[in-house]
């Protein structure tokens, strides 16, 4: 391996997700291994831009693997995304003697990584810490296992309720762009329902559904609403609908919000994070620059930056197939 770079700094930018923690510790801890300092940016760009650095090494980051949220702490900022703030950023990383940064967020957070190496040639490595799953160049981004699980769980408990009383329940989940969490949420939940961006389902459809299921005998449904579904203007329009059109459902909305980002992270998410801070690293050491670490059919893998970036995941066709059977 290339020993032209002799410290590393690490942020993490945007929404946080499960698994960041564990992700910073593996960063850290193969830096340790390959005795390369480490450094903690927090607040991420905006970190970056005043100089808010922490020195890191393996025993800094015990006990962290199994937390969630990011102890680095994150952050959006205005500043980066202007000339004279990325100039200020890579004032800070010469005064420090950082030789490259591993940056774990989403496509803002690689965007503004993308021009910063454009700018300054400055060597950078992505890992996807995103609970949408919208990135593309992975199968999987950081945290998204643990999102899904979380939504799973709070439906379960929901339908508890919805059974109980009788009722229609609309459940809405994160996915602004996508939906792989309300799809794969929705079939694993047992979702009457399920209501994504990608398929364009149209409210008469909807009701029409509604009312065979409630012909059918079913006496309570569980909707699942990805925030980015294009049916209504919000949850809130759909219930009104539903409430003026099919009178014998007692309608109640759920919003599981910003819970989905929290709360320890899976197995899998600790797994994931811990094989793709060490490909991050290794990565940067061997000259490589301008990549995402990513994850297909179980491999590690390097999508470059901008493909990573101007690509869309695409939601799975077949279990939209198997969620309209199991809707039956």
């Amino acid at each position: 391996m290339s020993q032209k770079i002799k410290k590393i700094a690490v942020l993490t930018s945007g929404g946080d997700s499960p698994g960041m923690n564990a992700a910073i510790r593996s960063v850290v801890r193969t830096c340790a291994y390959h005795s390369i300092e480490s450094v903690g940016v927090y607040r991420g760009y905006e970190g970056l831009i005043e100089g808010d650095f922490v020195p890191l090494d393996a025993r800094s980051v015990r006990g962290i693997i199994n937390k969630g949220g990011t102890f680095l702490k994150s952050a959006r900022s205005k500043r980066f995304r202007t000339v004279e703030g990325r100039k200020l950023a890579h004032d800070q990383l010469l005064k420090e003697g950082i030789d490259a940064i591993v940056l774990i967020g989403g496509d803002g957070t690689f965007t503004g990584g993308l021009i910063f190496n454009t700018e300054y040639g400055f060597p950078v490595m992505g890992i996807p810490g995103t609970i949408d799953n919208d990135i593309n160049g992975t199968d999987r981004t950081l945290g998204y296992d643990t999102a899904l699980n979380t939504a799973v769980e709070a439906i379960d408990k929901i339908r508890d309720t919805a059974h109980s009383h009788d009722r229609l329940f609309f459940v809405e989940v994160m996915g602004r762009d996508v939906g792989h969490i309300a799809l794969n949420a929705g079939v694993g939940a047992g979702a009457e329902e399920i209501l994504i961006p990608e398929e364009d389902m149209g409210i008469e459809r909807l009701v029409e559904s509604l009312e065979r299921s409630k012909k059918s005998g079913k006496s309570s449904s569980i909707v699942v609403v990805a925030e980015g579904d294009k049916i209504g203007k919000s949850v809130f329009e759909l219930k009104d609908y539903v409430d003026a059109h099919l009178e014998e459902y007692d309608v109640r909305v759920s919003v599981l919000g910003h819970m989905q980002r929290g709360g320890s992270p899976t197995c899998y998410d600790r797994v994931v994070a811990s094989r793709m801070g060490v490909k991050a690293v290794e990565s940067l050491l061997e000259g490589k620059s301008n990549y995402m670490v990513g994850t297909i059919h179980d491999k590690m893998t390097l999508c470059p930056l901008e493909k990573a970036i101007k690509g869309k995941s695409k939601i799975n066709k077949e279990l939209i197939r198997v969620s309209d059977i199991m809707t039956t």
